[in-house]
């Protein structure tokens, strides 16, 4: 079983990736209830954290309920990453998570993120100061290059493995790619078929389905999954994934009481934790997916996801148990 650092996990762990506006403390806690081995944070800018800029500072809130948990950096200047790793330490993480993988031009001009991959001797001495300056396992997650001409995912690997690297997490597509076509999970189990290799390697990309999950695991040898797109608006996706590891058989799909209920969670602790205005802005994301499929749903959906008081959305979430009390998901 993995092993990050001296963090024992289970056999094939599902992690919540880190997403920006996505893998906030409301959210990780909903994931986490429903399975998650481990969350990540959403990713910090250091230059933001040195800055002391109020965004990036309250992305440090963790709680324990939610552990292990990861907290997520990026950059590229080596002094603004190390003052980071010391602020992102005094909040206790188990982990800290090294972003060499946000494809977002904001994030890749600045040469931090996806950008770094253009210099793989930056990426490794980052990683290798980062590792020397704390006392906690320091893990990153990437790409597999920049693009199509330029995977260097294998030397990439061996090189973070020798400085120190706790675990890699590998999304299957270049920076180029962004999120189009299909992530390639080969080369990423080439990573982990390496015999030098003897960190954990976990999967990411694509990860949507239970059969999905298993074929990462079976037929790839992953050590884990990371799970980021098929989790919005849907945390449940991490126990169907479990259940189907122990049984081959899926889940019933959430009922429309479990939704609402979840969905009405999500925004209170949302509103407790950045306040009305934000809280409401930033759960809208979810509304989508936690009630994905219903017929003659826009109406409600727009009050959802257009409302700026958080009244009007708890109306609405009754509105649609009411209208919807007997509908079935399948």
């Amino acid at each position: 079983m993995p092993k990050i650092g001296n963090i024992q996990l289970p056999d094939f762990p599902l992690l919540l990736a880190p997403m920006e506006d996505v893998s906030d403390p409301p959210f990780r806690a909903l994931c986490k209830e429903q399975g998650a081995d481990v969350v990540f944070t959403e990713f910090i800018s250091s230059e933001g954290l040195i800055r002391d800029a109020a965004k990036s500072v309250m992305k440090l809130d963790i709680y324990e309920k939610e552990r292990p948990v990861g907290i997520q950096i990026f950059g590229a200047v080596l002094e603004s990453m190390l003052r980071s790793v010391e602020i992102v330490e005094a909040s206790g993480p188990d982990i800290i998570d090294i972003n060499f993988g946000c494809p977002v031009k904001k994030v890749v001009s600045k040469g931090a993120g996806a950008g770094i991959l253009k210099d793989v001797d930056l990426m490794v001495s980052l990683t290798e100061a980062m590792v020397k300056h704390t006392k906690l396992p320091v893990t990153v997650k990437t790409r597999l290059g920049w693009d199509h001409d330029s995977i260097k995912i294998m030397e990439v690997a061996e090189r973070l493995q020798d400085v120190g690297c706790q675990a890699i997490s590998i999304h299957g597509r270049t920076r180029a790619q962004m999120y189009k076509g299909n992530a390639d999970w080969a080369p990423i189990a080439e990573v982990k078929n390496n015999p030098r290799m003897h960190i954990p390697v976990f999967g990411n990309g694509d990860v949507d389905t239970p059969e999905k999950a298993m074929e990462m695991r079976d037929k790839y040898g992953l050590d884990g999954a990371m799970i980021g797109r098929a989790s919005i608006g849907y945390p449940w996706f991490f126990k169907e994934v479990k259940h189907y590891f122990k049984t081959g058989e899926h889940l019933p799909p959430p009922s429309m009481l479990e939704r609402v209920e979840a969905a009405k969670r999500h925004l209170q602790m949302a509103i407790d934790w950045k306040g009305e205005k934000l809280g409401v802005f930033e759960t809208r994301r979810h509304y989508t997916n936690y009630f994905k499929g219903i017929p003659n749903f826009k109406e409600y959906r727009m009050k959802m996801v257009t409302s700026d008081d958080s009244a009007s959305v708890f109306e609405a979430f009754d509105e649609v148990m009411q209208v919807f009390a007997d509908y079935e998901f399948v």
